[in-house]
């Protein structure tokens, strides 16, 4: 009998596409492998963690001690943690919690593989069991980050940016397109970067044009492009291209330029308008998304209402906001005091989506009657739960439409919106 592996993925998209390969690996080594954060009954489990932030870390040590205690009790036999967590605090964890039997980090699946009796052969194509709806898949187009961005650790835990080669990207595409997606979301820390440090040239758009000309996908979405050295000639294949989502996510983090220098952003607030408006202008009916970070050491009142006006100003279609945490090891952590009360953090997190809450809804209200194309994700009580290109899965609002209509989940359909909500869209199929 097959022995059942569980791999628990915790955390980002990243995260996502490095546990897939994994599941792939064990079903070829003979394993039946499941990625189910409920079951503990698997044989082994591998939970693939995430340390970026507070929050995270904490979901992560509760995965880790639930599963600990499932071990102590005979139902699990085999406990391992990977990922970014076991990166950053491998020592820490072995002598806190030494009831687990392996801990690894961000970039050595074949350890992981060979101390589980997986079996690592560099000559086994880089398959994927797609853990997501299937019809949508991510495509990591590198790893790491050169940028020094104040208050984040993804460099000191996935290291220094390296560029996954392009004929690599494009055969790990076409086998996602034979079995079945419809969406592609191409993920790096920032892919406007991707090429330069292999090719000596940024290569996104000769990316873009690769998965264009195998007319495989129906969307093509971009995750994340920072606002510094954005690649321009990408946008002219967002607007007369349909199948590349008119999605721009960019996140600024803030709009003071005090709060950039401390951030150490490498722009200002002009240079960050300049292109946001310029993108509006040359790509008319575009989703534009970002994310903000409020309470970074040295935010004044002045800062935060300079932030909070320029939300009210440009409109945002999408927008989420963090509450700043303070990391050791990073500049932040390291140079600054955590200076503001987690209590009025708190509260300028509340008054930034309180304002974005008031401009999802006008936004939404202005649908009402269109009709749209929405890829339907699955079936959840009474509804169908669909999106539209102007949404990412997981992360956006999505559109709803009652279950009477018969829909299969993968598919695209004309949905016409007959209700709207602040984060949602109700509709009947046209």
């Amino acid at each position: 009998m097959k022995r059942k592996i569980n791999i628990v993925t915790l955390g980002c998209s990243k995260n996502v596409v490095d546990s897939e390969k994994l599941l792939a690996r064990f079903r070829s080594a003979g394993y039946s492998p499941i990625w189910d954060p409920g079951d503990t009954t698997a044989d082994t489990v591998i939970i693939n963690t995430c340390g970026f932030i507070n929050d995270a870390k904490e979901e992560s040590i509760d995965t880790i001690l639930r599963f600990v205690k499932a071990k102590e009790s005979g139902s699990v036999r085999k406990l391992y943690v990977m990922g970014c967590l076991s990166q950053r605090y491998k020592a820490e964890l072995q002598k806190e919690i030494p009831e687990v039997d392996g801990y690894f980090g961000v970039n050595n699946p074949e350890e992981v593989l060979e101390i589980t009796g997986g079996g690592f052969r560099d000559s086994l194509p880089d398959n994927r069991i797609l853990t997501n709806p299937g019809h949508y898949a991510y495509l990591k187009v590198s790893e790491g980050c050169n940028r020094h961005c104040a208050f984040c650790a993804i460099p000191s835990i996935r290291g220094r940016y390296v560029s996954r080669p392009v004929e690599k990207l494009e055969e790990e595409a076409r086998r996602l397109a034979d079995m079945g997606v419809r969406e592609i979301i191409l993920i790096a820390q920032d892919l406007g970067w991707y090429g330069l440090e292999l090719y000596k040239k940024r290569k996104l758009p000769d990316l873009l044009h690769s998965l264009l000309r195998s007319e495989n996908f129906s969307w093509i979405r971009l995750h994340y492009l920072y606002p510094d050295y954005f690649p321009e000639e990408i946008i002219s294949l967002m607007r007369d291209n349909p199948q590349i989502c008119k999605y721009i996510d960019i996140p600024i983090q803030h709009i003071s330029d005090k709060m950039l220098r401390l951030m150490k952003r490498s722009y200002g607030r002009r240079e960050a308008e300049e292109l946001l408006y310029r993108l509006r202008e040359q790509l008319p009916g575009a989703a534009f998304r970002t994310t903000l970070i409020s309470g970074h050491p040295g935010e004044t009142d002045s800062d935060h209402r300079e932030l909070a006006d320029f939300v009210r100003q440009f409109r945002f279609d999408r927008l989420g906001v963090f509450r700043y945490s303070h990391e050791e090891g990073t500049y932040s952590g390291d140079r600054y005091s955590d200076d503001i009360t987690e209590k009025l953090k708190e509260e300028r997190v509340s008054e930034l989506m309180a304002i974005q809450q008031s401009i999802s809804l006008e936004k939404n209200y202005s649908l009402a009657g269109r009709t749209m194309k929405v890829l339907i994700d699955r079936k959840e009580n009474e509804y169908y739960a669909g999106r539209t290109e102007f949404d990412s899965p997981e992360i956006d609002q999505e559109v709803l439409v009652p279950v009477q209509y018969d829909l299969k989940p993968g598919n695209f359909y004309d949905i016409r919106i007959t209700q709207t909500a602040e984060f949602d869209l109700f509709g009947d199929p046209a």
